[in-house]
């Protein structure tokens, strides 16, 4: 419904020395933080990968011949965002402080709020597979202990990257350890290196204290801590669940991690009905995100 005079008649009344707009200092933009942005082509974007070779055999005569194997595709498809906002003509030109003038940049902070809300979407469904924007053909979530190959290699070891542990100094100690020992689509040994940990706003205290302490924390020893600033600590509000934390390969997250597509971020436009009088904003954005390989990222998945 549009906003009219009956709806906002303390607009109109000069008894009123102040009134307020409910705007807020909207919180940083993340999306460059942890994706690669770039600008959608297609309505339907495609990602794949081609899988490496094994490692070498020793010469016996003869040379070994290896193959390489079709990776997993990730489908993304870009979605559209609106919003609108209408205004009586009357309304907007008696307004004595001139709140319905400005009310219409309200619409481009919605829409700033809801991409931020979709960057966090790939940690917030982390644990499930969501394919709200994106599918993968793996068929597995981000962090699982189901993760599977394209070359029937052994995944007995180096493919679980989903833990249980609340956060603490010996899961993020334990969980380098996993991270190190990524394998590859043939099970071979890859160089991924956790120099990131993304936490709740709840976990940010203790996040802190686990990594700036030189000694263990929480604890009577005083041996030197193996996590002193050797992660960098990410607080982010957007991340639904008080409790679940990530480590992250912030370089291997940008690189082959991560992906996001922006089509339209956003195109505001005004109009005003001709018979009523009425109006009407609208802000408009389409984009897309997924992730492509989920060997950036091990998560924990505290109950």
């Amino acid at each position: 419904m549009p906003a009219t005079t009956g709806a906002f008649a303390d607009l109109l009344d000069p008894r009123f020395r102040r009134i307020h707009d409910n705007e807020y200092k909207q919180l940083p933009d993340m999306i460059d933080t942890f994706y690669p942005v770039e600008t959608g082509k297609q309505l339907t974007e495609r990602n794949s990968s081609i899988g490496t070779f094994g490692d070498m055999g020793q010469f016996t005569g003869t040379v070994a011949y290896d193959d390489v194997y079709q990776g997993y595709d990730t489908t993304s498809i870009h979605l559209e965002f609106a919003q609108g906002f209408q205004v009586e003509r009357l309304l907007f030109e008696f307004d004595q402080f001139r709140i319905m003038d400005g009310k219409p940049r309200g619409l481009a902070q919605s829409l700033w709020r809801r991409r931020q809300t979709d960057a966090a979407r790939p940690f917030n469904n982390a644990f499930s597979v969501d394919t709200f924007f994106s599918t993968n053909t793996e068929g597995v979530a981000m962090c699982s202990n189901s993760h599977t190959t394209t070359s029937g290699a052994s995944t007995t070891t180096g493919f679980d990257n989903n833990v249980t542990t609340g956060l603490s100094y010996t899961a993020l100690t334990s969980a380098r350890i996993l991270m190190w020992d990524f394998r590859g689509d043939r099970a071979e040994r890859i160089n991924v290196n956790p120099d990131t940990l993304v936490v709740p706003i709840n976990l940010d205290t203790e996040a802190f204290e686990t990594i700036q302490s030189e000694g263990k924390p929480d604890t009577a020893n005083n041996n030197a801590s193996a996590l002193f600033k050797q992660l960098k600590i990410i607080r982010w509000n957007y991340l639904s669940d008080t409790n679940n934390w990530f480590m992250i390969d912030s370089n291997a997250m940008k690189s082959w991690g991560l992906i996001w597509y922006d089509k339209i971020k956003g195109e505001f436009a005004m109009i005003e009905d001709f018979d009523t009088l009425i109006g009407k904003w609208r802000d408009y954005g389409v984009w897309t995100n997924g992730w492509l390989n989920w060997r950036f990222c091990l998560g924990g998945n505290v109950s």
